[in-house]
């Protein structure tokens, strides 16, 4: 599922190539991991039903943000916003259940309280629109001022994530209501009422963002277009490929994705907005889709591996506290892997060339 463009001398037409063996070796490297911690934590508690649901749980926020991540990354990009994006979008739901009108009574009184099943739903909207806008003015900003996306996220990292505590006023939001926003992240094997959803709404919602990017990237033209540009924009653009478009597209793409991924992350963390949730997210959203097999050259890169690389963070985490490790020791062995992650695909390119 790894894709690479082509591009031909002759005309625009790109073909696409399948990597499965890449995908096929990802997968066996999570099945190892996966394994060794199975074996090493105690009482096999590791591979229970319920803990093999919140790993899916906990990797759904990295793995849905790493969807629009991946095409940015095949565009030969990054955005570095992201876990402000994921923060923003959290604070900004939590902000619109929270707003005060003025009741029949004349007394102030929450809209959620007056308009309990519109404003969900506005709030949903909100968040998610409001991080699609600012992954659109990222795009804008390394095409239209010609920076380096490095640069431009970096800037705009603690510009957004400024704005989310702006909102907040520097402190948690907490909303008068509970909403079916605040269970997308609850469990379903522990349920008595949604154990018929066999899994969590929030994954459900990742797989449809899995299907939905997955068909982009292979069976459209807009997905040619962004191999095209990150294989070699110069060539693209000379086979006539919309190149600033197709940037526009990726980086607002990928604000929409950390738009939906705060949603989920607002239930994870019991409903609150909380402006400083989501903190380094960036990296580990990044670490997912590299693990997955992406190159920072561009070019390359695919949704399954993407997926593959955000469960394998997540085991990592979860195995490692539950053997008791150090959060540093944790920190440094997903650093590591990231290094090794990048180092094999030098090795790779350097041995295709």
């Amino acid at each position: 599922m790894t894709d690479k463009v082509e591009t031909t001398s002759g005309g625009s037409k790109f073909s696409l190539s399948s990597g499965w063996g890449n995908i096929l070796g990802r997968f066996l490297a999570l099945i190892i991991v996966f394994a060794f911690f199975a074996f090493m934590v105690d009482g096999g508690k590791f591979y229970t039903l319920r803990n093999l649901e919140n790993l899916l749980r906990q990797s759904c926020v990295y793995g849905t943000a790493g969807l629009g991540m991946t095409m940015i990354i095949i565009a030969a990009g990054i955005d570095l916003s992201a876990g402000s994006l994921i923060a923003l979008s959290v604070v900004t739901v939590a902000y619109v259940m929270n707003i005060q009108v003025t009741g029949a009574d004349g007394q102030m009184q929450a809209y959620a309280t007056l308009h309990p099943k519109l404003t969900p739903f506005l709030a949903v909207g909100a968040g998610v629109l409001i991080s699609t806008l600012a992954g659109l003015a990222n795009g804008a900003m390394v095409v239209g001022l010609r920076l380096v996306p490095f640069i431009v996220t970096l800037g705009t990292m603690g510009m957004i994530r400024g704005l989310a505590k702006g909102i907040a006023k520097e402190r948690d939001i907490y909303p008068p209501e509970e909403t079916w926003i605040n269970t997308i992240m609850d469990p379903t094997l522990s349920s008595a009422t949604r154990g018929w959803q066999i899994l969590p709404t929030g994954i459900w919602i990742l797989l449809v963002g899995v299907l939905a990017s997955s068909f982009i990237l292979r069976y459209t033209r807009l997905g040619r277009h962004i191999f095209a540009v990150g294989s070699n924009e110069e060539t693209a653009r000379l086979c006539g490929v919309p190149v600033g478009r197709t940037k526009l597209f990726v980086y607002m793409a990928g604000g929409f994705f950390c738009g939906v991924a705060g949603l989920m992350q607002f239930s994870y963390i019991g409903g609150i907005g909380q402006p400083t949730s989501a903190a380094m997210y960036e990296l580990f959203v990044i670490a997912a889709v590299i693990i997955g097999g992406a190159s920072f050259n561009g070019g390359e890169g695919s949704i399954l591996g993407t997926l593959i690389g955000a469960l394998m963070i997540t085991i990592l985490y979860t195995g490692g506290q539950q053997m008791g490790w150090p959060k540093w020791v944790q920190e440094m062995v997903i650093g590591g892997i990231i290094i090794a992650a990048v180092a094999l695909d030098r090795f790779r390119h350097r041995k295709v060339m």
